[in-house]
């Protein structure tokens, strides 16, 4: 058999079994977009997160007592320093402020502008230091900006502090919408103003942060740490890594699960439908055998038929899946992933396609549905030729 001719045949019937295959290439389209869109989301914010970590410091110390955070001696950062093997140690100040009009809260961070401050240096690489600490300054993120903006404080706020007086600090720039997956409610602000908002004295901070260059010796760097100071909570990066990557993963599972049980009613559904043979099937094959095509020729036709209804399906529905992630930017799915915040945060999705996972989802989805085709595709193939033809 020529394979022109083969192929022409092919897709003859493609368009004589149009209305057959509709339901299964739109619901095929459904299930593909939807487990799509899920990696799509899970990988790019898994990306950005991923990035966000490789940017901070080795280990984060925290003061504790009873179980509480308690604020940090910055006189300990000489005592961290003095270890083998530990740089760049620095004090931290952040905390949240209370919002009263939206009741929601504010995130404010405090950094010291003339340290090297490694997790804000492509943020310090285009700030003016000299015109920023003229006056007491902020730099808001995109949804705190739209509240202030609702608000009419369009140049500057005031906060109330402790002792009921208020600071009036003036709104320097907002940060681009693209940062708003980890910057949406942040306010950015000198150290020492975030400490007097933030009711943190002067010889004190929120934490200390430190990094360990040699991977070898943050165990030990770790002990000694404790040895110091004993009332101390360590949170190293590789586990903050872990943490995040478990939600992922974990919310990723239960959309895995939800298209594992989808699918296989969706194969149970397929196979029922293709074991029901009609008499136009069965005259069809009839027609095919009496003109001397074998078995082996029927279910290559039959198989190639519904491998290309699938194949489709599953391209349609994976640019489909791309479009609604990455332009139209998952209104309501995404939010399954991050929760949903104290300030709505409208970030933005950046691609992020692994074409291994697009591989393996591939492979999960043809090997089933071809699968459930096969046994009825070799029923009707069986059929004699004389019968068929009645």
């Amino acid at each position: 058999m020529k394979n022109s001719v083969f192929f022409n045949f092919l897709f003859l019937l493609l368009l004589k079994h149009k209305s057959k295959h509709i339901a299964i290439f739109i619901i095929s389209i459904l299930i593909v977009f939807l487990i799509s869109s899920v990696l799509f989301i899970s990988n790019s914010l898994k990306k950005e997160v991923f990035f966000t970590l490789e940017n901070q410091s080795d280990f984060v110390i925290q003061k504790i007592n009873s179980g509480k955070t308690l604020d940090i001696p910055t006189s300990w950062i000489d005592d961290f320093s003095s270890i083998n093997g530990v740089t760049n140690t620095q004090a931290r100040v952040y905390g949240s402020y209370y919002f009263m009009p939206e009741n929601v809260y504010f995130t404010i961070i405090g950094i010291d502008l003339f340290e090297e401050n490694t997790n804000l240096k492509e943020l310090l690489k285009t700030l003016n230091i000299s015109e920023f600490l003229q006056s007491d300054s902020m730099i808001i993120g995109n949804g705190i900006k739209k509240i202030f903006d609702k608000y009419h404080y369009f140049n500057s706020y005031d906060f109330k502090l402790f002792n009921n007086e208020t600071t009036n600090v003036k709104i320097f720039k907002d940060l681009p919408k693209e940062s708003n997956l980890v910057a949406n409610d942040l306010i950015i602000m000198d150290i020492n103003l975030a400490k007097k908002i933030l009711n943190i004295k002067e010889d004190e901070a929120s934490d200390i942060i430190l990094n360990v260059p040699n991977n070898l010796e943050r165990q030990n760097i770790k002990e000694q740490l404790i040895l110091r100071h004993p009332n101390i909570r360590i949170l190293q990066k590789e586990n903050l890594k872990k943490e995040y990557e478990n939600m992922f993963n974990y919310k990723g599972g239960i959309f895995l699960v939800l298209f594992i049980v989808v699918i296989f009613t969706f194969i149970l559904i397929l196979y029922q439908r293709y074991s029901m043979i009609s008499s136009s099937d069965k005259k069809e094959i009839g027609i095919l055998k009496a003109v001397g095509w074998s078995i082996k020729d029927i279910i290559k036709l039959k198989i190639i038929e519904n491998f290309i209804v699938g194949f489709m399906a599953f391209i349609i529905g994976v640019i489909i899946s791309y479009i609604f992630v990455f332009i139209l930017n998952a209104p309501i799915l995404k939010n399954i992933f991050i929760g949903f915040s104290n300030i709505q945060n409208d970030f933005v999705l950046n691609p992020s396609v692994d074409f291994t996972t697009i591989v393996t989802l591939f492979l999960f989805f043809i090997i089933p549905f071809l699968s459930a085709v096969l046994i009825p595709v070799w029923k009707i193939s069986v059929i004699d030729a004389n019968e068929s033809m009645k």
